[in-house]
């Protein structure tokens, strides 16, 4: 399967990276063609409910020694008798009756297939987190670029400050010099920004699943509003993720899939009644190795067979009760499986819940901080103009707005990444319902 074309040169959504990566990931058809076996498999269990019907064609020649008396006809004592034959017919199977053997089976297979199912809504769902941390993650480094060329220029103010007081005769060289070493070290870092950009965009590319490239452009979500609360309590989030979580519900699917097999385990202990019949047309034509004229004649006629039989296993060397020890403890593992996997849903949602209010918390800091770092630093940039402040506490201000400025980014990320998360584990991902995290309701 060819991979999907990327347009260098068109800015995408989210939403159309998800759809690509849905179609394109080879997950989310690993985890397709899995859901499809197990409806084949259930298929085949349920063919055991119809009779199987065959045509059958035989054709052959045998020859065999009748032992006979020689007084009577056999001067040898014996006769070879040869028999060529040409039969062709159908024959019909049925299983009448088997004590809910097939019934368990069928059980099983419909419990696997909605496990496979699940299983390929939860591969979708994480497929799309995925692509929403990717592209977070991207618009982030980009923020970060922008928070970077930020603080350059204000470097470069900086160090044009110290500059024009080294020119005006109230500031020393020391102080120029290293102004413009902090100018020289915000434009590193203003580099390495420019390649945490390109790899974001690299990984973006490998997580929709086309060839690993920079070349890639996404529309920033500048105009929708940060969530920042959560209107449901904890408790009923718990709730909802025990309910719609998918891959809980293929533990659960494969708990009565374990509890199916081990009814057909304890079924191979009762007998199973077989219908069965044939009908042919069978051509003859029997010789014996006597003088004179062949005395058997030839025939052409229709034979058929008809019956009940019924087969109950006496004595097996302890086959049956090992498979049933052997299902049973399949069920209690599939039982231990399915409790613990409620914990670790339970205690995802609550990770979840308490990064997503950390984090608003810490970008409401990083706001607060952002203003008073950006003040700090236009009073100490005039003060340090009209002499009353050195350049260290200009160079101090200057580190602070830097810092102030990146943390604003990394928690403004980090608001979006974990409002998808809280999403996710909830298992609220790519359904019709509105996100967990909402905005901030605006009073009038």
């Amino acid at each position: 399967m060819s991979k999907a074309e990327i347009d260098p040169t068109k800015p995408y959504r989210l939403e159309e990276l998800i759809d690509i990566a849905e179609t394109n990931n080879p997950q989310t058809r690993i985890a397709w063609e899995s859901a499809k076996q197990a409806a084949n498999r259930l298929g085949i269990a349920r063919s055991d409910y119809f009779p199987h019907l065959a045509a059958l064609v035989l054709s052959g020649d045998q020859r065999v020694v009748e032992p006979w008396p020689k007084p009577l006809g056999a001067p040898s004592g014996h006769f070879l008798v040869e028999a060529p034959v040409l039969e062709s017919g159908v024959e019909l199977k049925y299983n009448v009756y088997d004590f809910g053997k097939r019934g368990a089976r069928v059980e099983a297979s419909k419990a696997l297939r909605l496990a496979a199912v699940a299983a390929f809504q939860r591969t979708n769902q994480d497929i799309a987190f995925r692509v929403v941390t990717a592209y977070f993650n991207l618009i982030t480094a980009q923020e970060r670029l922008t928070a970077s060329r930020q603080i350059v220029k204000t470097a470069q103010t900086t160090q044009e400050a110290a500059e024009a007081q080294l020119a005006n005769g109230r500031s020393t060289l020391p102080d120029v010099l290293n102004a413009r070493a902090a100018s020289a070290q915000a434009t590193y870092d203003l580099q390495a920004s420019i390649g945490t950009v390109d790899a974001a965009r690299v990984v973006l590319r490998e997580t929709i699943g086309v060839e690993p490239s920079d070349a890639i452009l996404v529309e920033e979500p500048a105009a929708l509003p940060l969530p920042t609360e959560v209107t449901e309590s904890i408790g009923n989030l718990v709730n909802v993720a025990m309910e719609q979580r998918p891959d809980l519900r293929t533990f659960s699917e494969k708990l009565q899939a374990s509890d199916a097999e081990f009814k057909a385990a304890k079924s191979e202990y009762r007998p199973t009644v077989h219908f069965g019949a044939s009908v042919a047309q069978q051509a003859l034509w029997p010789s014996v190795n006597i003088p004179g004229p062949n005395p058997l004649g030839h025939s052409n006629d229709m034979v058929w067979s008809v019956g009940l039989a019924a087969r109950w296993t006496i004595f097996d060397g302890g086959l049956r009760r090992n498979e049933v020890h052997l299902a049973d403890s399949r069920r209690r593992e599939a039982q231990d499986e399915k409790r613990e996997k409620e914990d670790a849903v339970s205690r995802e949602v609550w990770v979840a819940y308490v990064q997503f209010r950390t984090a608003v918390r810490q970008h409401d800091a990083a706001e607060t901080l952002l203003t008073s770092a950006s003040t700090s630093y236009d009073a100490s940039l005039d003060a340090y103009k009209y002499g009353v402040k050195n350049l260290v506490d200009l160079v101090t201000a200057e580190n602070q707005l830097a810092q102030a400025r990146l943390a604003v980014v990394q928690s403004r990320s980090a608001v979006r990444i974990d409002a998808a998360n809280l999403d996710f584990a909830t298992g609220n991902m790519l359904r019709q319902q509105p996100p967990v995290a909402q905005p901030a309701a605006k009073t009038p």
